[in-house]
């Protein structure tokens, strides 16, 4: 029977693997504010002027774009999450070699290892 991974003993050099899912899961909510603020703000802009509204519009642009980066950590860390649940993760899923904890401190939510990254 797989242990809970909550309360997972397994560890990545060190790490509990029970430890890295809080943090990914914290990250989530995180990530989830964030974009949630850029909506609101992105809302708010209608200025009839059209020189301000050309400023507004730059910062949409700029909004937007962190808006997309959010989505994308997200679904890199739901995946994460996914394979901490099927007790795979910190393998590489391209070579399966172990991911090194310096790497998967940088980078939790990491699918490969260096080698592979490069």
């Amino acid at each position: 029977m797989q242990a809970d991974s909550t309360t997972s003993t397994k560890s990545l050099a060190g790490t509990p693997v029970g430890v890295r899912k809080v943090q990914l899961e914290q990250r989530l909510v995180e990530l989830g504010a964030r974009l949630e603020a850029i909506d609101e703000e992105l809302d708010s802009h209608h200025d009839p002027d059209w020189a301000e509204l050309a400023t507004e519009r730059e910062g949409d642009e700029v909004l937007e774009a962190t808006g997309g980066a959010g989505l994308l950590e997200i679904r890199q860390i739901r995946a994460a999450l996914a394979r901490i649940d099927a007790d795979s993760y910190g393998d590489c899923v391209k070579c399966g070699a172990e991911i090194g904890e310096a790497r998967l401190d940088a980078i939790p939510w990491t699918p490969l290892c260096r080698g592979c990254a490069r």
